[in-house]
């Protein structure tokens, strides 16, 4: 459910405009609520999408029930957010987002239903970021399609990574993109492929290894892998593209960072969460 309050400036506004361009629901969602009894209400009435609205009115928005063929399996579940609308945990590495091959009831979406379904809502697995299965940290996940499509616009991302070899200082990596011939996982940045831009800080430097501050202007498969495995310096334990596993047995990439918009309050939200501790396993590893 979803309430918002129309501005007295936007008073004759019809509710399809106004939820439209003003509030972020999608033509989709909007047929779907016009489907559902109660679907849209204004100060407790329904209403239809071309009825007229004026300032000070309330419009609530009850979105249909969510079904979800994915399998609750009770799981370790690290919360660190929860409302009525979202919900951000923190994964751990080698754990997969979503069911896949091999991995049906071992995955953060079995998890979060098992949760769900202790709590007796509804909702289906929606994951507005995702991470790959060894990589840890944030993952924001939406209580309805309204939330899911405005935190894919409303939502940035901020990486920690442990790369092989020094680097110092700042820097853009701004090098395309594309997926490597013959293979359906590895990429390789190039000449072609899609305009891909990486931005990075380190922060430390021990035992031939960099701690790094990422933040990405695009989002492309295995950037951030592909981009710093590109200039010599792949993640510490990426075998996948030339690290090495003698002292991680994963790659090194966290997503420390999730800062949003909430889709109801408009609020800025920041979450915070720190990686595993690399440079005590480095130090451990050469004592």
């Amino acid at each position: 459910m979803a309430e918002f309050r129309v501005d007295e400036a936007l008073d004759g506004i019809t509710v399809q405009h106004f939820l439209r361009r003003h509030c972020g629901v999608s033509a989709r969602l909007l047929a779907k609520l016009k489907r559902t009894e109660n679907g849209m209400t204004v100060n407790g009435k329904t209403v239809r999408s071309i009825d007229i609205l004026h300032g000070g009115d309330r419009i609530c928005l009850t979105f249909p029930q969510d079904d979800s063929a994915i399998e609750p399996v009770s799981l370790p579940l690290d919360i660190v957010y929860e409302d009525d609308t979202l919900l951000v945990v923190n994964k751990p590495p080698f754990q997969p987002v979503h069911p896949v091959h091999g991995h049906r009831t071992d995955t953060l979406a079995n998890a979060v239903m098992d949760y769900r379904r202790q709590k007796g809502e509804t909702y289906t697995f929606r994951a507005v970021n995702r991470l790959d299965k060894d990589t840890s940290g944030l993952v924001l996940i939406a209580k309805n399609s309204f939330a899911h499509t405005f935190l894919a616009t409303h939502t940035q991302k901020r990486y920690n990574a442990l790369c092989e070899g020094y680097l110092y200082n700042s820097g853009t990596i701004d090098t395309p993109i594309h997926r490597q011939e013959g293979s359906i996982i590895r990429r390789e940045a190039g000449t072609d492929g899609h305009p891909s831009i990486t931005h990075y800080t380190a922060v430390w430097q021990a035992f031939d290894h960099t701690f790094l501050s990422i933040w990405l202007e695009t989002g492309r498969t295995h950037q951030i892998r592909t981009h710093f495995s590109s200039i010599g310096h792949p993640l510490a334990g990426d075998d996948l593209y030339g690290g090495h596993r003698t002292i991680f047995q994963r790659q090194c990439l966290h997503c420390a960072v999730l800062q949003l918009t909430h889709p109801l309050t408009r609020e800025e939200l920041v979450f915070h969460c720190e990686p595993e501790n690399w440079r005590k396993m480095l130090e451990d590893f050469w004592a």
